[in-house]
């Protein structure tokens, strides 16, 4: 099937609205890229990341009527909430294989295959998870996720309760529950991470008793044996005494998202009621683990 692309330079402000209309008109995939300079690292947990100049890349089906879309986008040029619309037509071939090169069947350590979901398992024996990011975040192809998988690869014995805190498409919760974590609750403020959650699960036979996904401001406060949040450092630095209290006496604390020069600050957050560990880094990232006072 062949697909056009659009590239929409918009604002930050804009982008969202943006977004959601084009979502309304029939997009198949949305992602947005940085259309200047600004990358960003410290997003507030409840805020979706943007830039002050943003370019939206909308795919649609070539064979789509775009005249709505290119009417609405046209709309919100005159009105100065877009500055530039771009056509690109892809080719079959040439989206297959993007999506072939990019993602492939990945192992975590000694038990833990992250799949895509249009990729045969490589070993059907191991533990695998089959994995559709959609629109949320976490497939496993970042050194923040990986040094997570890794670390539950090594350590999840089985029984375990988990929280997994900005869950994105519910890899780590996913991972615990098939490594033989007992129950998980996976927790996002973006509608489209519970939604992707909630699929990634029924497609690896995880049920609601195993996984249960919330809003923030929804989910239980159970106390668990392990808190995940792989998110960033200010948003970690600032749910410190929050996420304290989900861990048990005894329980660990995983957090990553974290930048090398960063981790002296989360982790100095977390002392009062964690002893901290060590961080372990990949590339200029860093994971840190620790375990709950008594």
């Amino acid at each position: 099937m062949p697909w056009i692309e659009l590239h929409i330079t918009t604002t930050a402000e804009s982008a969202t609205k943006i977004s959601d209309e084009l979502e309304a008109l029939g997009v198949q995939a949305l992602t947005s890229r940085d259309a200047g300079n600004a990358p960003i690292y410290e997003p507030a947990f409840d805020a979706t990341p943007s830039w002050p100049d943003t370019i939206l890349i909308a795919l649609f089906d070539a064979e789509q009527n775009l005249t709505p879309v290119l009417n609405y986008l046209e709309n919100q040029r005159s009105h100065g909430f877009l500055h530039e619309v771009t056509q690109h037509h892809l080719a079959d071939q040439d989206w297959e294989r993007t999506c072939l090169d990019e993602l492939e069947p990945m192992c975590f350590g000694l038990r833990l295959w992250i799949c895509p979901s249009w990729k045969k398992p490589k070993d059907p024996s191991a533990i695998n998870i089959i994995l559709d990011p959609g629109l949320a975040f976490g497939t496993g192809t970042h050194a923040t996720t990986s040094l997570c998988l890794e670390w539950l690869d090594e350590n999840i014995k089985g029984g375990e309760s988990v929280i997994d805190y900005g869950c994105g498409s519910g890899i780590l919760a996913l991972a615990a529950i098939k490594l033989g974590a007992h129950h998980a609750i996976a927790i996002d403020h973006d509608l489209r991470a519970l939604e992707v959650t909630r699929t990634n699960a029924e497609r690896n036979d995880v049920n609601e008793k195993q996984l249960e996904i919330y809003f923030p401001d929804d989910a239980p406060a159970p106390q668990v044996d392990l808190l995940i949040a792989n998110i960033l450092a200010q948003p970690l630095i600032s749910l410190a005494s929050k996420l304290a209290t989900l861990v048990e006496p005894n329980g660990k604390i995983l957090l990553s998202g974290i930048l090398a020069e960063q981790a002296e600050s989360v982790a100095a957050a977390y002392t009062p009621w964690f002893k901290m560990e060590k961080p372990t880094q990949k590339n200029e990232w860093i994971r840190l683990k620790g375990t709950k006072k008594l």
